[in-house]
C-alpha cells in the first residue's frame, strides 16, 4: 500500500492506494466505525461496488443517485440531506462516497452542511477522482449560473484509491480523467510530463504499473500544494486549475452535459491555455504545440474544434464572468511561461481571449 498523508493540521488525513483495495476496505474503514452502520452514496453506474463494499459492512445502507453531472443539483442535495436525516446520521457518523468526481463533490457539500458538518470518506472509483476531485477537500454543486458555485471546503476523513476500479471504466471517462494527470506535469513538473508522453498511451491501454505511479504521482502532487494553500488564499492552490477557465466555459456551453465530460473540457482548456500564452509571446510556440499533441495522441479535445465548440469568443466569454474566481471584476488566468512554468496572470483582458478564441479553427 501507498499512503500519502495530506498535512492540514487537525485536519489531516491519508490517501491510501492499492489495487485491489475495496476487497479489503473493511479493515480500512474499521476505524471510522461506530455503533451505527455506515452509509454509503453511489450512483447508479457504480452500483455493483457499492453492492460488493455494502457486503463487507453489515447493516450498512445504500443511497443509489443517478449517474452524470445533473446530479450535482440543489433538487439532488436536498433529497440526498432528507435522506441522511431519515437515516438518523449523527455529527460523528460517517458517510461513505463511492463514485465519481459528481458524488464525491455532492457527498462532501452535503456533509459540510448537515447539522453544521459530518464527516465522510472518499472512495473514488474514475481516475479523474482518484487522482484529483477526491483530494483536497473542494466539495460543490452546480447552479444555473455556472459550475460549482454553491460549496464550501469540507476534508475527507480518509481516500481509499483502488487502482483495479478503472477496470470497469470506460475507455472515455478514463481518457478524461488522464487529463487531471497530464496537468501536473504542465503546472510545474516537465519530468513529469515527459513522463505522460512516454507513458500517456499505456496507462490508457490499463498497464498496471504506469496506472499505479500516475496516481500515487499526482495525489503527492496536490497534497503538497494543498497543505501549502488548503483554501486558495496564497495563490498556490490556484495553479491546480489550469485549464480550468477555458474548460468550464467549454462545459458551460455544452450545457455541462456528456457532450463534453469535465476532464475533456480540462484537456480543451489547458491546450487554449497554453496556445494563448504563445500568442501573447509568454510561452514558446512549440511548448504549447507539444501540450497539444500530446492531448490529441490519447484521444482528448486539444482545441475548439476537437471540443465540437463552434461558438464564438464573445459567448464564451460571457461563460467565464461567472467563474467563481472573479475577483473585483477581474478573472485570473493561468497561463504559462513553457511546459511546468504554469503562473496566475490578473491582468488578462478579456476582449482578448474573445478575439483569441475567435481566431481558432471550428
Amino acid at each position: 500500500m501507498i499512503t500519502v498523508p495530506v498535512a492540514l493540521g487537525d485536519r489531516s488525513y491519508d490517501v491510501r492506494i492499492e489495487a485491489g483495495l475495496l476487497n479489503r476496505a473493511a479493515d480500512q474503514l474499521a476505524p471510522f466505525a461506530r455503533r451505527r452502520p455506515f452509509v454509503i452514496v453511489t450512483d447508479a453506474n457504480v452500483a455493483p461496488h457499492a453492492e460488493r463494499l455494502a457486503a463487507q459492512l453489515p447493516g450498512s445502507e445504500v443511497i443509489t443517485l443517478p449517474a452524470g453531472e445533473a446530479s450535482k443539483s440543489w433538487g439532488h442535495l436536498e433529497r440526498l440531506t432528507d435522506r441522511l436525516l431519515e437515516l438518523g446520521i449523527e455529527r460523528n457518523d460517517h458517510v461513505i462516497a463511492l463514485g465519481g468526481g459528481v458524488i464525491g463533490d455532492l457527498v462532501g457539500f452535503a456533509t459540510a452542511i448537515l447539522k453544521r458538518g459530518c464527516n465522510f470518506i472518499q472512495i473514488p472509483t474514475t481516475l479523474l477522482a482518484q487522482v484529483d476531485s477526491s483530494v483536497g477537500g473542494k466539495t460543490a454543486i452546480n447552479s444555473a449560473a455556472g459550475k460549482n458555485l454553491i460549496g464550501a471546503f469540507h476534508q475527507p476523513r480518509v481516500v481509499l484509491i483502488d487502482p483495479d476500479l478503472l477496470d470497469t471504466l470506460p475507455a472515455r471517462e478514463t481518457a478524461a480523467g488522464y487529463a487531471e494527470v497530464v496537468k501536473y506535469g504542465l503546472i510545474d513538473d516537465i519530468a513529469f510530463f515527459e513522463w505522460c508522453e512516454s507513458n500517456g498511451a499505456a496507462l490508457l491501454a490499463g498497464d498496471g504499473d504506469a496506472r499505479a505511479h500516475a496516481i500515487a504521482h499526482s495525489v503527492a502532487a496536490k497534497a503538497r500544494i494543498v497543505a501549502e494553500d488548503e483554501r486558495e488564499t496564497t495563490g498556490k492552490r490556484a495553479l491546480l486549475n489550469l485549464g480550468h477557465t477555458f474548460g468550464h466555459a467549454l462545459e458551460a456551453e455544452t450545457g455541462f452535459s456528456d457532450r463534453l465530460l469535465h476532464g475533456e473540457g480540462v484537456a480543451a482548456g489547458m491546450a487554449l491555455a497554453f496556445a494563448f500564452s504563445a500568442r501573447q509571446g509568454l510561452c514558446p510556440e512549440e511548448d504549447a504545440a507539444r501540450v497539444a499533441a500530446h492531448l490529441a495522441a490519447v484521444g482528448l479535445p486539444h482545441d475548439l474544434a476537437s471540443a465540437g465548440i463552434s461558438a464564438s469568443g464573445a459567448r464564451l466569454v460571457e461563460h467565464m464572468l461567472h467563474d467563481k474566481k472573479m475577483d473585483a471584476g477581474t478573472l485570473p488566468f493561468l497561463l504559462a511561461r513553457g511546459i511546468g512554468q504554469t503562473y496566475l496572470d490578473k491582468t488578462v483582458d478579456l476582449k482578448e481571449v474573445a478575439a483569441f478564441l475567435d481566431e481558432r479553427p471550428r
